[in-house]
């Protein structure tokens, strides 16, 4: 349903997204204590079909590990899981907890994979609340292409940081997402900020070696 409004929303092409309306009218619908994040550039994904990440050579998280922590935006290396910012940020330092492993579930995971799937999640809020001073987060995940996953074959966990008003007018009238920072440099600012004392990327060097020779 559609909140009230005193105008007409437009898009990018100027046309109107509703039907005309007039100064004078309001559109129905009941207001609620929800705010929206608009995502539209999710359809690509949708449109896609989801098959084309049923093997791992295709899947986008099984193929990241492979590379360069540059080149495929990755945070941290964990020995179980990976941290890695999402390529369509909803706000910088949208981050992703992902397993190495080509699993679909939560409930697929393995005591130890589900211990250092937390403790990355719980890292990666505290390097964000150090790094950038959010007002506060989302946090989730989502199962199963019914469920609204984006890429439904690879279990991931999205940790998005909040400040106040980061949901403006722009996604909505001008369909566009200020993002103040290149992800290179989100990454980096990340990457630095992560604790020292954590030597998961001496492990996760063994999966960059490992995917590279997929």
């Amino acid at each position: 349903m559609t909140e009230p409004t005193g105008a007409a929303e437009t898009s990018g092409t100027g046309t109107t997204s509703d039907e005309a309306v007039t100064d004078d009218f309001q559109l129905p619908g009941v207001p609620d204590a929800f705010q929206r994040l608009w995502t539209p550039h999710r359809m690509a994904y949708i449109k896609g079909g989801q098959e084309q990440y049923d093997h791992p050579d295709s899947c986008p998280f099984c193929v990241a590990p492979g590379r360069s922590d540059e080149q495929s935006l990755i945070v941290h290396r964990g020995k179980l899981c990976y941290v890695i910012l999402n390529l369509y940020p909803y706000n910088p330092g949208h981050a992703l907890i992902c397993p190495y492993r080509h699993v679909s579930y939560y409930t697929d995971l393995t005591e130890e994979e589900t211990a250092e799937f937390s403790a990355l999640t719980q890292t990666t809020i505290r390097v964000l609340q150090k790094v950038s001073r959010p007002g506060g987060f989302n946090i989730g995940m989502n199962q199963g292409k019914v469920g609204g996953a984006g890429i439904s074959e690879h279990l991931h966990q999205h940790v998005v940081p909040r400040w106040g008003g980061d949901g403006n007018f722009l996604p909505i009238i001008a369909q566009t997402k200020a993002i103040t920072q290149t992800l290179g440099e989100v990454r980096e600012l990340l990457a630095e900020g992560w604790p020292a004392d954590d030597d998961g990327d001496v492990a996760g060097a063994a999966h960059t070696a490992a995917a590279g020779d997929l």
